[in-house]
């Protein structure tokens, strides 16, 4: 039994005319354990912006919370983020997966630098009123950037090259486009474009998503922290929530793998550190 049930129970007894020291002795407590009155313990604004920040963020845990604190210039220590963060019950609840069997793994290498291999895969959901939509995501598999996110009702082949040629007017084009072999994908539409930009399209096998698993893990993190955490009313509602979580995603949220550095964080140090170490110009 919890100390505070046992006070209680001290109490009830006191009040059916039992001795404070009997009733005690029933309840298996000390005097010093009735009387004590917790202290307060400074932890007042820290519990008030954990509290806030777990509402915001209700698939976060108590470590990439406690990076979001740091980031914002908290300086604490991780052990007090996590004391408070069980006091107030903001634990995430688990939730419970199929067990599937585990196929065949194929050797992922992670690009040492930013833009060398993006991943590109679909993830679908829908509006309030049932209607079905698309979406796009495009992710640079060494910075866990999300280059893209594009959202609409059908996303044809053509539709992709476009958001493509999109990305490419703000920040250039990678070596490598890494994805599955749907038709949007693997048809000639893509493979006229990649020709034609110089990019080489990399396809999984048939059946092997793991094999893509860079945008997999990050499809996981888009509908559970965004899709699953929201109801959208419209389709520019929808496009508004999503770009507003991948800006968060991309410059706020730590990244557990970059070390509990956000993505484009992480992007600029790489590109910063290959731009000193490059050679000088005879």
């Amino acid at each position: 039994m919890a100390v505070a049930a046992r006070r209680e129970v001290v109490r009830q007894l006191q009040d059916k005319g039992l001795s404070e020291r009997r009733a005690l002795k029933l309840v298996g407590m000390s005097a010093s354990t009735l009387r004590y009155r917790p202290r307060y313990d400074g932890n007042g604004r820290l519990r008030e912006r954990l509290t806030e920040l777990a509402g915001q963020h209700r698939r976060h845990g108590y470590r990439m919370l406690h990076s979001r604190l740091q980031l914002e210039g908290w300086t604490i220590n991780v052990k007090r983020t996590y004391r408070v963060y069980r006091e107030e019950g903001l634990m995430v609840r688990k939730r419970r997966r199929k067990k599937l069997p585990v196929p065949e793994r194929q050797p992922l290498v992670r690009p040492m630098q930013p833009d060398e291999v993006w991943s590109m895969d679909f993830v679908f959901d829908e509006l309030a009123n049932g209607r079905r939509v698309k979406t796009l995501t495009v992710v640079d598999d060494c910075s866990k950037e999300a280059v893209q996110i594009a959202v609409d009702t059908s996303i044809a082949a053509l539709y992709v090259t476009r958001v493509l040629d999109q990305i490419k007017a703000e920040r250039g084009l990678p070596k490598v486009i890494r994805t599955d072999n749907g038709p949007e994908f693997a048809g000639r539409t893509m493979q006229t474009w990649a020709a034609r930009n110089g990019v080489e399209l990399r396809f999984i096998q048939p059946g092997k998503p793991v094999q893509n698993a860079y945008i997999e893990s990050f499809n996981s993190r888009f509908r559970d922290e965004c899709l699953s955490q929201h109801w959208f009313a419209s389709l520019s509602h929808m496009r508004s929530v999503i770009d507003n979580w991948r800006e968060d995603y991309n410059h706020h949220r730590p990244h557990s793998t970059l070390g509990y550095v956000p993505p484009a964080v992480f992007a600029a140090r790489c590109r910063q550190h290959a731009g000193d170490t490059a050679p000088n110009p005879a």
